[in-house]
C-alpha cells in the first residue's frame, strides 16, 4: 500500500497518518458464496498489514458505490469490475468511516490460469478510498497485489474486529452482527500470518 500525498482526512489514523514508505501486505481474494465460475458471486478481498507490531486486517466485499447500495452485497463475475467496500463502518474520531477499493489497472493474478484470466505478471492495482456513511468517496492510497507462487492461503484467517486498523473503534452493533460467526470458525489460538518483506515479483504492497 502507498498513500496518496495530501489526501483528504477521514478522522481515522489509518487513513490520516500516512507512512513515508510503502507498507507490505498479505492479501486473499475469494468467491464468498463458493458458486462455481462463471456464475457471479460476492467477491471478497482481505488485506493484512503490520501496524505498531500487531496485525491489522481490512475485509472488503463487493458492494455498490452510492447510497444505499454501498450497504448491500452485490455479485460479480470478475473482481476487477467490482467495487469492494467494507460494508460495515469503522468508528472514527468524527463518526462512521467506510473504506472501498476499486480497480485502477490490471486484474487479479491467477492462481490457476485455467480458471481465471492472467495478467502476465503485472500487478492488480486498486485505489483505496474513504467516505462517511452518506458522503462522497475520497481516494487516499494505492494497493498493488501480485501472486506469490510460494505461498498458499492454507491457515490464512482475517478478522477485522480482532485486528482493527490504527485508530479504528468498532460499533457495538457491528461486533454483534459479525463477531459470533467469526468466533465459531476462528478460535483465539489460530496462528496469525504476517506480511513478508516486500519482493518486487512476489508480494503485494
Amino acid at each position: 500500500m502507498r498513500w496518496i500525498p495530501d489526501a483528504m482526512s477521514a478522522g481515522l489514523a489509518f487513513v490520516d497518518d500516512a507512512p513515508a514508505r510503502p507498507v507490505p501486505v498479505v492479501a486473499r481474494l475469494s468467491r464468498s458464496l463458493g458458486l462455481p465460475a462463471p456464475l457471479p458471486d460476492v467477491i471478497g478481498l482481505a488485506v493484512r498489514f503490520e501496524a505498531a507490531g500487531r496485525p491489522a486486517d481490512i475485509e472488503f466485499a463487493s458492494t455498490g458505490w452510492n447510497v444505499p447500495l454501498r450497504f448491500a452485497l452485490l455479485a460479480h463475475r470478475h473482481a476487477e469490475h467490482a467495487r469492494l467496500g467494507t460494508l460495515l463502518p469503522y468508528r472514527g474520531d468524527r463518526g462512521p468511516v467506510l473504506l472501498i477499493a476499486r480497480t485502477r489497472s490490471g486484474e487479479p493474478p491467477a492462481a490457476d490460469p485455467r480458471e481465471l484470466p492472467t495478467s502476465d505478471g503485472a500487478p492488480w492495482v486498486l485505489t483505496l478510498g474513504h467516505a462517511t456513511a452518506w458522503g462522497p468517496w475520497h481516494p487516499f492510497a494505492v494497493l498493488e497485489v501480485r501472486l506469490d507462487p510460494d505461498q498458499t492461503d492454507e491457515g490464512l484467517r482475517f478478522d477485522a474486529v480482532r485486528h482493527p486498523v490504527p485508530g479504528a473503534r468498532t460499533y457495538a452493533w457491528v461486533r454483534a452482527a459479525r463477531q459470533p460467526s467469526y468466533v465459531r470458525v476462528q478460535p483465539d489460538d489460530v496462528p496469525v500470518r504476517m506480511p513478508a518483506a516486500p519482493q518486487p515479483a512476489a508480494t503485494g504492497t
